[in-house]
């Protein structure tokens, strides 16, 4: 009796501390989110009801009480009041926060729990595609981003590096061993999912020490607020030097095959494998605390040695049982991008036996790109083992009008209701690159708090007010319009992301290059329509900081569509020995690449200047701010070398990149093409693609500052673009 006494109270003070802890860490975000009217809010802990996470808002004593089973809760009950109370909103292109000096008080208790356990946020990918340079100020505003959205499951994986170092280091590895390993900062992603060694190395030590104390406050504030952090765990990518220090070790080799050395993987059957997983998960559970989830995955885009069941039943075994001898609770989360991307090799006995070696309750499987294809459909839901619905959307943190607005609105409904989706346990997104097409962001997580499909007739005017401040129907018709257009992929076309623009591709008369898709999902000129509505738009709405950020970024696709049609021009021109045509056409093209930079830079999302100032903030001297800028600059264009076959994978429509590396190019290309005429002899493409490549790794190399403060009025400059494009447009 004494002890069930003394039991119930200790329970009873844990849950008061958490509840008091849920409190503070709820009322900070408020002061972070709302500073001049969080004074306006209660907060308070309820309990999670049947399991599920719970928010109430209600109104006590003339304040608006915000209740929650935790901090996401909380955070997500002040985001449901901004949205539908004050017609509010939060992204990361524009927000409007226009609150009134006395917020609205509800009327009735507002109480929504989700259907959805898990809550799952980013990619290996995003980590570089969008986040390589990111400080703790940046990181805490996401994490903000991600708590009044409903997130509670992040992936974190920044400073790995750091814990694997100390890892190598006690099993005697020296400096040198290690150098041509880690990669450079922009790499992490392929370097963790064993892809590549080194490139962009090598990593000075400072990096890896002061992002390990970055991973410390991601990591705690993320737990402060009721999320479950995962976290990396051991899948076999070792260094070169293994061979030489475990000369016994059971090796093989894996390439990739985008221009990069083969890396080395441990065998899952040599003992060293469970050792050295283990070894790991216990340091990085002693140094950054664990929530039982970690991140695996086995042969990303690389075939595995042997198709045969067994093997592969043996292989993730033994992942799992590493993980499973540091941490008893472990849980392997799998991003299920191999079984898109292979789908030839992962036939059904292959898939089955990878994931039925791990009990059910043990794994937990990401459907990477279910809006995509819903690999759960032809794996009998993953065999049984829970899973989570995610939109990939972007790749490469390419710069793109684009998205399946329809099968995000209700997709995960009808799956979570379908029987045959099992153990369906959670929605999430997992793109490539963050900060573009907000819309399909808000609508994705907005099925959070729902068990029902989403109306788009209904969300659409709803989401267009919380942006722009006011409902205005030419703003109406140009989103009914986009709707129909960008954010519709018509089901007899197989598309997998947006199109980029001919200005990004290594100059060339053809009308797409490997990456530089320019395959569209609608037709350009339907996009008209709603060029001209957001436009008539825009003295109603100019105030907003969505609209700006809209009416650029759809002028921006405009101009960026008709590039191409302009470019076939040139081609045609020049194949018919009409110079005059050539170089008018030509100038054209190099004005609109000119147009496209001076309206891109009056938005902050479209500067190359950032990008390249944050990488070098980093560096503690020269030799490493150059490493960093290096870095930025060869990840966004080339990928990696002069012949990497990924260059322009992660190509960006942004201010500087367009005048500064986009338009020399074109600019070389047309007037070598002119100089070769004029000599009498065909254009040499072998000897352009030398010189051009040589001046791209020139620039990748170069050591240059670009702007970091906008230039120009974003609806004025947008006004220009229209009254000079928009009749050329429509007449070509």
């Amino acid at each position: 009796m004494k002890y069930t006494v003394i039991l119930l109270l200790s329970m009873l003070c844990s849950n008061g501390l958490q509840a008091q802890s849920n409190q503070q860490t709820s009322k900070a975000l408020l002061e972070r989110v709302i500073p001049e009217r969080a004074n306006q809010f209660l907060v308070q802990s309820i309990p999670s009801e049947n399991g599920q996470d719970v928010f109430e808002i209600q109104t006590r004593d003339n304040k608006i009480v915000l209740g929650g089973n935790n901090g996401v809760s909380i955070a997500a009950a002040l985001y449901y009041y901004l949205n539908n109370f004050c017609h509010a909103q939060i992204t990361w292109n524009g927000t409007n926060l226009h609150l009134p000096v006395t917020l609205p008080r509800p009327a009735v208790t507002i109480h929504q729990t989700t259907p959805y356990e898990y809550r799952y946020y980013l990619n290996y990918c995003t980590f570089n595609y969008s986040m390589s340079w990111w400080d703790w100020p940046r990181w805490e505003k996401e994490i903000d981003w991600m708590a009044i959205h409903g997130i509670n499951m992040p992936l974190a994986i920044t400073g790995e590096e750091y814990t694997w170092y100390l890892v190598y280091k006690e099993m005697g590895f020296s400096d040198a061993d290690l150098q041509g390993f880690f990669c450079g900062p922009a790499y992490f992603s392929w370097f963790w999912m064993g892809n590549l060694d080194g490139w962009g190395g090598p990593l000075p030590l400072h990096w890896m020490e002061t992002h390990f104390e970055l991973e410390k406050k991601i990591l705690q504030r993320e737990r402060a607020l009721g999320m479950k952090p995962v976290l990396p765990a051991f899948t076999g990518h070792v260094p070169a030097a293994f061979r030489k220090k475990f000369p016994g070790a059971k090796l093989k080799t894996t390439n990739w095959n985008n221009g990069f050395d083969s890396t080395y993987i441990l065998d899952a059957s040599d003992p060293l494998f469970a050792a050295i997983g283990k070894k790991f998960l216990e340091k990085q559970n002693r140094l950054l605390g664990s929530d039982h989830l970690y991140s695996a995955d086995t042969f990303n885009e690389n075939e595995p040695p042997s198709d045969q069941p067994d093997y592969l039943s043996g292989l993730s075994s033994r992942i799992y049982q590493g993980m499973h001898q540091a941490d008893t609770a472990a849980v392997w989360v799998m991003q299920g991008w191999l079984f898109y991307s292979d789908r030839k090799f992962w036939k059904e006995p292959q898939t089955k036996a990878l994931l039925q070696a791990v009990p059910d309750n043990k794994m937990l499987l990401l459907d990477l790109a279910t809006e995509i294809e819903p690999i759960w459909k032809r794996t009998d839901a993953f065999y049984g083992k829970p899973w989570i619905w995610n939109m990939l959307n972007n790749f490469g943190a390419n710069t793109n009008l684009f998205g399946r607005m329809e099968t995000v609105a209700t997709a995960p409904a009808k799956a979570l209701k379908d029987a045959n989706s099992k153990q369906m346990k959670g929605i999430g997104l997992t793109m490539e690159g963050i900060e573009q097409n907000p819309v399909l962001y808000e609508l994705l997580l907005d099925n959070i708090w729902k068990k029902d499909t989403i109306n788009l007739d209904q969300w659409l005017p709803q989401y267009i007010r919380n942006r722009y401040g006011s409902l205005n129907p030419h703003a109406e018709k140009a989103w009914d319009i986009l709707r129909r257009t960008v954010y519709t992929v018509p089901a007899d076309k197989y598309i997998r992301d947006g199109a980029e623009s001919i200005v990004q591709g290594r100059p060339t008369f053809d009308s797409v290059t490997r990456w530089t898709n320019t395959k569209l999902n609608y037709t350009d000129k339907d996009l008209l329509p709603a060029w001209d509505a957001l436009i008539l738009a825009a003295d109603s709405c100019k105030k907003s900081d969505g609209f700006q950020f809209d009416v650029v970024d759809l002028t921006r696709q405009v101009l960026a569509n008709y590039a191409l049609p302009l470019q076939q021009k040139i081609a045609r021109a020049y194949q018919q020995g009409d110079t005059l045509l050539f170089t008018a056409y030509s100038r054209q093209f190099i004005s609109l690449i000119e147009d496209m930079d001076k309206l891109l830079a009056t938005r902050k999302e479209f500067l190359l200047g950032n990008w390249v100032a944050d990488a070098r903030k980093w560096g503690i001297d020269e030799k490493e701010k150059a490493l960093y800028e290096f870095n930025a600059k060869d990840l966004i264009t080339l990928w990696g070398d002069q012949d990497c076959p990924l260059h322009e994978y992660a190509c960006r429509q942004w201010s500087g990149l367009l005048n500064d590396f986009y338009k020399p190019r074109w600019q070389q290309f047309f007037t070598q093409l002119l100089a070769d005429q004029k000599a009498g002899k065909g254009f040499d493409k072998t000897a352009f693609s030398k010189h051009i490549k040589a001046w791209e790794w020139h620039w990748v190399n170069a050591r240059k500052d670009y702007p970091v403060v906008t230039a120009g009025d974003p609806i004025k400059m947008s006004v220009k673009m229209f009254l000079k494009y928009r009749s050329v447009i429509a007449e070509n």
